[in-house]
């Protein structure tokens, strides 16, 4: 049997309570996922028989990026929610619009690969390197910050990615998606942290599978047990989104009514990933 050997288990009952700022129990972090795919490249995830061009996958990328993305901002611009966004970096070259916008309202950018054609699995350590460095340094030149955080596309990792995301400057992955709070990681450079993020709260999971009045369902009932959790110790719940499935016409009602059944309730903390991570280390007496 093979272990990680990143992080001891942990059972939650057996933590000291945390605590979030000024009293907040919940942290709330929503995560647009900005992808671009290549027009003449399939998805690894493509269906049996496509062939290049796959208009549909590229179809409904493209739309997000085009009309959907700008319902989203507006709808957290209406509840004052500055998203962490899971960025490929070709979106900095193909759709500036969009990162010129994401800057201007002070969103967070995590490194997501170049892009969703482009999973780390497979890659050999020389370009699994490369392909982390390029990332965060063309995020870092259309945004003027270099990213703190990493969501694999796809969740894909390779048995170093930790290290090498940490070598890179990273504080802090999302593909680990196994606790309510987060957590400190070992790598060979140093500390990592997990923060946590969701493949159940997640458009790109629930649908086609599930209705969008479903995908409302989930997100109250999520919301409401970690919710009646965090009176006694604090936790992270993760709002992840992907334009082209959330931000469709028939579906953004729904969401708007997930973000305001949520932000009818004290003692929420609308935050971005680093937000999390420094009250966690702070909470938990780790330098930042």
């Amino acid at each position: 049997m093979m272990e990680h050997g990143r992080f001891a288990y942990s059972p939650i009952v057996d933590r000291p309570p945390l605590r979030w700022p000024n009293g907040a129990r919940l942290a709330l972090w929503v995560i647009p996922n900005i992808e671009y795919i290549h027009f003449d490249k399939l998805l690894r995830s493509a269906r049996p028989g496509a062939v290049a061009p796959d208009m549909i996958p590229y179809a409904a990328f493209d739309y997000g990026n085009r009309v959907a993305i700008w319902r989203i901002m507006a709808l957290l611009d209406r509840f004052n929610i500055r998203a962490t966004v899971a960025l490929n970096s070709d979106v900095c070259d193909v759709y500036p619009q969009i990162i010129r916008e994401g800057v201007r309202r002070k969103w967070e950018w995590m490194g997501h690969g170049v892009t969703n054609g482009r999973p780390l699995g497979g890659l050999d350590e020389a370009a699994e390197r490369a392909l982390i460095a390029q990332s965060l340094a063309r995020i870092e030149a259309a945004t003027g910050s270099r990213p703190r955080g990493w969501l694999g596309p796809a969740l894909a990792e390779t048995v170093r990615t930790p290290d090498l995301l940490k070598e890179a400057g990273i504080d802090y992955v999302a593909d680990w998606v196994n606790d309510d709070q987060p957590y400190p990681m070992q790598t060979a450079h140093g500390e990592l942290h997990s923060v946590p993020y969701s493949t159940e709260i997640n458009d790109t999971v629930v649908f086609p599978q599930h209705t969008p009045v479903e995908f409302l369902r989930m997100i109250k009932d999520q919301f409401d047990t970690l919710y009646g959790e965090a009176a006694e110790t604090a936790k992270v719940m993760a709002i992840a989104l992907h334009p082209g499935k959330i931000g469709v016409a028939h579906r953004i009602r729904y969401l708007a009514e997930g973000l305001e059944y949520i932000n009818g309730h004290e003692h929420v903390w609308w935050a971005t990933g680093s937000e999390i991570l420094d009250a966690y280390r702070q909470a938990a007496g780790r330098r930042p």
